[in-house]
């Protein structure tokens, strides 16, 4: 028996959703696609990146980085002058891992996203 699977969307715990918008609307250079106090979505190129204010249907979360959202960039020095702009903390330091060039940053809210450029 076999079936098809994909995955077009990842939704991330948010603690204050309007702080999180605006982070992630000034990262990706876009307004949010749909906005809600609950769970807001943008739409990246046919991904749909959610993020789900947990604390407004009860839903207790551990946080920290047991989930590692990875971006793709063709730029990372552009990309360095943006995470400054957002005074994103950097967690792992631009590192080449077989050939690619890796970070990591915590948003707004205390994920660690991970980002990388080909080399």
């Amino acid at each position: 028996m076999s079936f098809k699977i994909t995955i077009n969307s990842l939704y991330i715990c948010v603690k204050d959703m309007e702080r999180a918008i605006g982070f992630y609307e000034k990262f990706f250079e876009q307004d949010v696609d749909r906005k809600d106090d609950v769970f807001s979505i943008f739409n990246l190129n046919g991904f749909r990146f959610c993020l789900f204010n947990n604390s407004k249907v009860n839903e207790e979360v551990t946080w920290g980085d047991n989930c590692l959202p990875s971006f793709e960039v063709d730029d990372m020095e552009k990309l360095n002058k943006k995470l400054d702009e957002l005074n994103a903390e950097i967690v792992f330091p631009l590192t080449k891992i077989n050939e690619n060039l890796v970070m990591e940053f915590k948003d707004s809210e205390g994920n660690d996203i991970e980002v990388y450029c080909k080399d």
